[in-house]
Formats: C-alpha cells, structure tokens, sequence
C-alpha cells in the first residue's frame, strides 16, 4: 500500500489566536498534536506556514517607504520565524522535524533540497517549508502549492479558520452553503479565493486536489488524509 504523502498549509494570522499579532503557544501545542495525529498513522508531511501574524510583504509596502521586492523578502523572514517556532512545538510531542528555508540560512535550518526533504519524510521526519518559493511577488499559497508538487504529494490541505469554501460570506449570511467540491475552472473563472489564483493554476496543472477544512475542528486533518472522510470541508480539483 502506498505511503501518503501530504502537504499542510497553515496561515500565520492562525498563530496569533484572538490578539492578531504575534505567535500563541497553547495553538502552536494544538498544532503540534494534530500534525502528531498524522504522523503516528504513517502518514509523511511537509509544512508551509505563512507570516502574516509578524508581517505581510504588501502591507508593508503599501505605505511607499518600503518597496514591495524589500517587503516581500521581511515576510518570507517572518514564515522562517513561525517556522522555527513549530518545529520546537512538534519537536516537544516527540517528532523528528527539520526546516528547510528558500534562502540559504545555515546557521538556523536547512536549505531546501527537494531529494534530501523527500528522504527526511521517507524517514518519518516533518519538513518545515520555510521562506516561501524564495522569490518576492509569490504568496506562501503558491509556494505551498509548489512544495507539494515537487514532494509528489497526494494532496494539498489548506487549514483554516473555516469548514471550506461556501457560496456566500458564513459570518455574513447565516443561510450560506457549504460547497463540497468544485473544479479548478470555476475556482478561478468566479474568483473563488480557495489560494490565490497562480496556487490554484499551479495545482491545476499537476492535478493536485485542494482540500479546505477547519483546524480548529481536533482530528479534522488526520479524518481527511488517515480515513479519507471529506465530508464537512472543500475539495477543489
């Protein structure tokens, strides 16, 4: 039976818990145990976590005294901050994990390597994603997106703070619809913001299925890839 390969895409504003700034132990913890719910059922996993609870390249540049190349590269810096961070909070639920950044800093984590990320799962280790794809103007979606296709992994789990995609706004509408499953076409074409818009052409392209589900829900990410139950999140593919 083959061994599944998955790629967890959290955002960095999910650190922050209710302050909006900055990184919440107790969720990290959360974090951890999930992702430990993975690993103990064989499951191999890569990581990619934003930095939107430290900084946003955008928003930093939307002011004109920073430009947006110098504040894409301070929000890649902060994905390596949240990075380090998770992997001391796996590290501490017993789990072997390793962070491997886009740009080269030694002295904190690996480079990325895809054939050596690929053998640290193959050995039952986490790989942390770190710094994006490495290059100002692309989002931590599309670098998420990226790392999966070069991991070959079966799919690609995007956490958030929602069950998944509905047909209109959840906080806004109390009659929203859950969406199921949709295709990658009408993903984009209704401007649907599964990920963004080159993340989603990307996993097109190497149909690769987007799952979208709640992480706050305990064990929804291992009913997902462990028993295969999509019920109550999105799948776009």
């Amino acid at each position: 039976m083959k061994e599944k390969r998955v790629l967890v895409k959290f955002s960095g504003e999910a650190l922050a818990g209710g302050s909006g700034f900055g990184i919440e132990p107790e969720i990290l913890k959360y974090i951890a145990e999930e992702i430990k719910s993975l690993a103990v059922a064989g499951v191999q996993i890569g990581i990619v976590i934003g930095g939107g609870n430290i900084i946003r390249g955008v928003s930093a540049s939307q002011g004109g005294i920073i430009g947006r190349t110098s504040g894409d590269y301070m929000g890649m810096l902060s994905t390596v901050i949240n990075s380090i961070a998770l992997r001391e909070a796996i590290e501490r639920v017993g789990l072997n994990v390793r962070v491997q950044s886009a740009i080269k800093m030694e002295a904190i984590c690996e480079t990325f390597i895809i054939g050596r990320a690929i053998r640290h799962m193959q050995k039952g280790r986490v790989v942390i994603f770190a710094a994006g794809t490495g290059n100002p103007f692309f989002t931590t979606d599309t670098a998420a997106t990226l790392r999966a296709i070069e991991m070959e992994s079966d799919m690609i789990i995007k956490a958030t703070k929602v069950n998944g995609v509905y047909d209109k706004d959840p906080v806004k509408f109390s009659d929203a619809q859950l969406i199921g499953e949709l295709s990658y076409d009408k993903a984009l074409a209704d401007d649907i913001k599964v990920m963004d818009d080159t993340a989603i052409a990307l996993a097109k392209d190497n149909k690769l299925p987007i799952v979208v589900c709640n992480m706050f829900e305990p064990g929804n990410i291992a009913k997902i890839v462990v028993d295969e139950d999509l019920s109550g999140c999105s799948v776009v593919k």
